[in-house]
Formats: structure tokens, sequence, C-alpha cells
């Protein structure tokens, strides 16, 4: 005899922990409460495929349908968010194989599969393993808003000579966004300086390259991971990062 809520719980837990363990392999912070959400959606889609009717429902498609939703749910559309998608929907493939091995075992072997595969990507693929962190960041300036992703750069000592804060570097297209600036007035700082007020130089030196400034000011509002940060926004006269960031996010924020 099977009960629907022991199978709607059991893969609550199964995905939740394949959810919070793929996030941890791509490098990101978990957003609990969708991830919540997306598992919870999880174990009722299990439930439902039990009922007389919806049997259908467990076919290979309509599976991949369903882990897609959550990966949606947990993750959010974005860039950022494919990658993830794609590592959860192999990770619970992967736990499906060995859940056949372990069919006679019952609930408890397939719960301690799905924590064995959730602590391989937690301890033995920890982030930095992986070769990168990620924050998502949310800026804000007279009405305008913009949603990118900051690649967390543990040398990056970029930091504001006033206030001590490091800084975060953005992309000269997120400055045409939300301030207007163009990669010419990007480019010569000290010049644009004198026409825009509200923006401050920050200095800069990278490695092999010769010192200059970069213009930055301070955003209405700046969000990271969804907690508010206090520091300011510099513009690089040049995009940044590739399909996987738009910023650099400086190794101790």
């Amino acid at each position: 005899m099977v009960y629907v809520d022991l199978v709607m719980g059991l893969n609550f837990a199964v995905d939740l922990l394949l959810l919070l363990g793929a996030n941890s392999l791509a490098g990101y912070h978990p957003e609990y409460k969708k991830t919540v959400i997306a598992a919870t959606l999880g174990g009722i889609y299990g439930g439902v495929c039990l009922m007389p009717g919806f049997s259908f429902l467990g076919s290979s498609l309509w599976r991949l349908i369903f882990l897609g939703l959550m990966a949606m749910i947990s993750y959010g559309i974005d860039r950022s968010a494919l990658r993830r998608g794609i590592l959860f929907v192999l990770l619970s493939m992967a736990l499906g194989g060995i859940a056949l091995g372990f069919q006679r075992n019952g609930v408890v072997s397939l719960i301690g599969a799905a924590a064995g595969v959730s602590m391989m990507c937690w301890i033995g693929f920890p982030r930095k393993s992986v070769g990168a962190t990620y924050r998502k960041i949310e800026l804000e300036y007279a009405g305008k808003r913009r949603a990118l992703v900051a690649l967390l750069d543990t040398g990056n000592q970029l930091t504001d000579p006033v206030t001590g804060r490091q800084v975060l570097v953005v992309g000269a297209d997120v400055a045409g966004d939300l301030l207007g600036l163009t990669k010419e007035q990007l480019s010569s700082p000290l010049e644009t300086i004198l026409h825009c007020s509200g923006l401050r130089l920050i200095p800069y030196h990278g490695v092999g390259q010769p010192g200059g400034f970069l213009l930055a000011r301070k955003m209405d509002a700046v969000r990271m991971d969804g907690k508010l940060w206090d520091g300011m926004v510099a513009f690089a006269p040049q995009n940044l990062g590739d399909r996987n960031y738009e910023a650099l996010a400086g190794g101790v924020m």
C-alpha cells in the first residue's frame, strides 16, 4: 500500500537536497524560500502521479518539465539560472539511477542517497573548487533598476579612499542604462567629472597596467543576494565579464 502523503514528503526532501546541492556546485548562495517553494511543487507532483488518471505524469517528458519548473522557481530566469538548472536535472537523473539500486531498501536508502549527492556538492565540490563564486546584484537609481550577476574576485582589492569600503565594479553597459554615461565619457573620467555632478573618482591599479581612475557614485539602493549593501559602484569604460557575469565584487563583500 502506497501512502500519498509519504511519497509527497519523500519527493519534497529529495528535491530540496538536490536544488541546494546544484546551487552550491554552481557557486551561488541559496535562496531558501524559493527553494522550499520549488521542492513543495516537486512533492505535490510526486503525489499527483499516484492518483488515478494522472499516471501519465510519471513519464520522462513530464518529469523533465516539472524539473525545469522547479529550477525556474528556485533559481529564477536569467543567464545564471541555466547552468544551475542543468546541474539540478543531471543530479536528479543521477539520483534516479542510484535509487534503482536501492529499491528493496526503501525510504531510508533513498533519502541517504539524496543526502550523499547533496553533500558531495557541498563538501567534495565547494564553490571555490569550481573556479568561481557569484553574487546576484540589483542596482536602483532614479527609479531605474538593473539586475545582474557579479563575479566574486578574491584578488579585487579596489576600495573607496574616503570610507575604506570595497567597491563594486560594473561595466559600461550598466552605466549607460542607469546614468546615461557613454563609453567615451567613462574613458575620460577627469574630464567627465567636471560636467557631471554627483560622480566620484576611484583610483585603481591593475597588475602589469598603469594606474588610473574610475568614475563612481552612490546608488539609491544596492542589493547583494537580496540584502542591502552600502558601498560605492564604479563604472569600467568597457563591458565586463562574459555570459556568466556582468560585474566584479571584492573578495570580502
